[in-house]
């Protein structure tokens, strides 16, 4: 009976070990030429380690992340040993941030390696500000975690109609086009009819509801803001 209850205790026990809700581990991503990404979702616990090598310019991404005034005391002594001005720290907030971990990058005339970027709002004042709706950026951020999303995130792709010369060729000569079927496969299907009536055709539905891409405009900008450091040497 004994052994039997120490079973029964021991399944028990395992059990519950996993009903808890799984915390979020940090998303870590590369962002290319020496720019790291990191996510934090709760401080102090998901603040980057020490790194026994160089330190690497660094994105970290504090939009939505939570914290109270000793993880606000932990970010202010690890913001004064990282984020020097060759290896900047470019933080990612919004005013979804834990008040008191953006009360303490509030105060950062003394970190010259700290650059603030997000949505500007009457309780908090980045150093890049940017208009973006709160939704969309939400929407971005959750597609992050996504690791094929991160190029389209930062870079989308642009579809352009083509306009060269052998489509404007083809369009005011619909005859020339039969020898060159890719011309044709380009145009749209009414290109005769333009050239017969002179007249500029009407845009169609397709073209007006194309939806816009999703693009993370924050962390682009800190993408964009680290390529311009490097390109003038100040990295």
């Amino acid at each position: 009976m004994k052994l039997r209850h120490v079973l029964l205790v021991s399944l028990s026990l395992g059990a519950s070990s996993l009903t808890p809700t799984a915390v979020a581990k940090p998303l870590i991503l590369d962002l290319g030429q020496g720019l790291s990404y990191h996510r934090a979702y709760t401080l102090p616990t998901d603040l980057p380690a020490a790194s026994p090598a160089r330190p690497q310019p660094l994105v970290l991404d504090l939009r939505y992340t939570t914290g109270g005034p000793d993880a606000a005391i932990t970010l202010a002594a690890w913001l004064k040993f990282r984020a020097l001005p060759r290896t900047p720290v470019f933080i990612l907030a919004n005013t979804e941030t834990s008040p008191a971990l953006r009360a303490t990058f509030a105060e950062r005339e003394d970190t010259p390696g700290l650059i603030v970027l997000g949505l500007n709002a009457a309780d908090f004042t980045p150093d890049l500000a940017l208009a973006v709706d709160p939704e969309t950026q939400r929407r971005a951020y959750n597609a992050l975690t996504q690791p094929e999303a991160l190029s389209t995130l930062i870079t989308p792709t642009l579809t352009k109609p083509r306009n060269d010369e052998a489509a404007l060729a083809a369009e005011w000569h619909p005859d020339r086009s039969d020898s060159n079927p890719s011309v044709v496969a380009a145009l749209p299907a009414d290109h005769g009819k333009r050239a017969a009536s002179k007249t500029p055709a009407a845009p169609s539905d397709a073209a007006t509801t194309v939806p816009l891409p999703l693009i993370d405009a924050v962390l682009q900008r800190a993408v964009h803001l680290h390529r311009a450091l490097i390109a003038l040497r100040q990295i």
